[in-house]
């Protein structure tokens, strides 16, 4: 199997310093490249060639260098960061000779054993280890070499005995459609690190000389648990580079390719998902404040005002040389936003609301109504409430939003909205409806929003479910739509930021 691994770059090396002239390293960049596109990153074709300039003044052998050169000309957020990193590690991941024990184990071990009770002794000499690639090393001896490295953090030794570890214990079989995970899994089992954590700080209480303070016992803790940590991202690495040896670059870029946060599917987003959504909607809010600002300053400059155009020529001789233009002063809209916050539709609705609020300086008024069977208004919970998502969590456990048995009735919920709020819709007001039509059979009125529309400047409905689903089974959305302005498939960040540009 042909060799695409970082150290594919060295043939092209000149004094330590990156030649951008072989074939092996362009065609690994313009791989690399693609996959980042692949990956959602926005990769454009001047970013691209200043990612080629930049590693022409980066030495091949310090790969840190040249991860960060690459990251400082392709990556420009923050929550892209991640995405970046698999791609690199899969790309430009460490092979050859290196998968061997023995390349970081045995030169630099010390040949003396520690003498005196509570010392550590040094690593044995691991000279003899060199020709069977360690596999000489029993469970016992390879636990207590790792204690050791542990405890003295010997970077290099822990590398090593990662390699050892994934070699022994993964039971990695080429061709074998199994995923990382699984290998770390059985890998990280079988050395037990939680028991070696106790045993470290064991240690570390009967080597001090008085009794360790709490802060000092926390410390010291914090030490071994980011040691433990770093080998847990070496075992990782190593079986990631055995993976791409056994399958290829392309095959594990696809493999362990994950949405970046604005393509995350609000309805199926698992629990570290929704942290990458919450961490990723504040850098969009302040983005899309500044967007519908701009937006508005510019579409101030009107249609041509003839008369005053005409007024104004007679001091150039009734030549029209500097045309006037009426000057509309538009008003900030108000917005109602209408949401259905039952089931899979409600982490939609909490992000959406986070949104609207987030960037509220942009409309005169906003006001907000949640519902399921029965609806309630809640805008007084984002009342002088700094942090928004404090106000989204009362809206899910204190908003009365149940009538009969809590399960969606949107007929049953619009009708109430226009008895109790119809009244305060105005040609000022843009009306957001969120949801996903899914009526449970029961009557749709749909004549409400027809009378919405009548009133208000627009109505929008947003839906977080695919298009293909949208009419299936108990989905009346086009029952509904025929009476709005648009409707729009909002499943993650990207598409509900695409769509706030309608509310200015």
């Amino acid at each position: 199997m042909e060799e695409r691994g970082f150290c594919a770059v060295s043939d092209i090396a000149v004094s330590g310093t990156a030649a951008i002239t072989g074939a092996p390293m362009l065609e690994l960049l313009e791989g690399f490249i693609r996959e980042l596109r692949e990956a959602g990153l926005p990769v454009s074709l001047t970013e691209n060639l200043d990612a080629m300039e930049a590693v022409k003044h980066i030495p091949l052998e310090d790969r840190e260098a040249f991860k960060y050169a690459l990251a400082a000309t392709l990556v420009k957020s923050n929550a892209h960061w991640r995405a970046f990193e698999t791609v690199f590690e899969v790309y430009f991941s460490l092979r050859g000779k290196q998968w061997e024990l023995t390349d970081e184990l045995g030169d630099g071990a010390d040949d003396t054993e520690g003498e005196g009770d509570g010392e550590l002794a040094p690593l044995e000499p691991l000279a003899g280890l060199r020709g069977a690639g360690g596999d000489a090393l029993s469970p016992e001896e390879l636990a207590e070499m790792l204690y050791r490295a542990l405890m003295e953090g010997d970077e290099a030794v822990l590398r090593a005995l990662a390699r050892q570890a994934v070699k022994r214990y993964a039971g990695m079989e080429p061709g074998r459609p199994v995923g990382g995970t699984y290998y770390l899994y059985r890998t990280l089992r079988n050395l037990d690190l939680d028991t070696m954590l106790d045993r470290l700080m064991e240690q570390t209480r009967a080597e001090s000389p008085v009794p360790l303070t709490p802060l000092e016992e926390r410390l010291e803790r914090d030490e071994f648990e980011a040691r433990i940590e770093q080998l847990k991202k070496e075992i990782e690495a190593e079986i990631r580079r055995r993976l791409v040896a056994d399958r290829g670059v392309e095959a594990m870029a696809k493999t362990l390719r994950k949405p970046l946060p604005e393509d995350i599917d609000f309805m199926h987003a698992s629990r570290d998902e929704m942290k990458a959504l919450r961490q990723a909607i504040y850098p969009l809010t302040r983005k899309l404040a500044v967007r519908l600002a701009r937006k508005r300053r510019h579409g101030r400059k009107g249609p041509l005002d003839f008369r005053n155009t005409i007024r104004h020529s007679l001091s150039y001789g009734g030549v029209p040389a500097e045309p006037k233009f009426k000057y509309p002063r538009p008003a900030k809209p108000e917005i109602f936003v209408i949401a259905d916050i039952s089931g899979s539709v409600a982490a939609f609705a909490r992000f959406t609301l986070h949104l609207v609020y987030a960037i509220s300086n942009q409309f005169s008024k906003v006001r907000s109504f949640v519902f399921i069977d029965g609806i309630d208004e809640v805008t007084d919970y984002f009342d002088g409430v700094e942090d928004i998502a404090e106000a989204v969590h009362r809206v899910n456990t204190e908003a009365d939003v149940v009538w009969v048995d809590g399960h969606s009735d949107y007929g049953h919920a619009f009708e109430v909205f226009w008895q109790r709020w119809g009244k305060d819709i105005g040609p000022k007001t843009s009306v957001l409806l969120l949801g996903d039509a899914r009526n449970n059979y029961h009557a749709s009125q749909s004549w409400v929003i027809k009378e919405i529309r009548h009133k208000a400047r627009h109505v929008f409905w947003l839906n977080p479910e695919p298009r293909s689903y949208w009419d299936t089974g108990d989905s009346i959305v086009s029952e509904y739509g025929i009476h709005c302005d648009g409707v729009f498939e909002c499943r993650n960040l990207r598409q509900l930021e695409k769509f706030v540009d309608n509310l200015v």
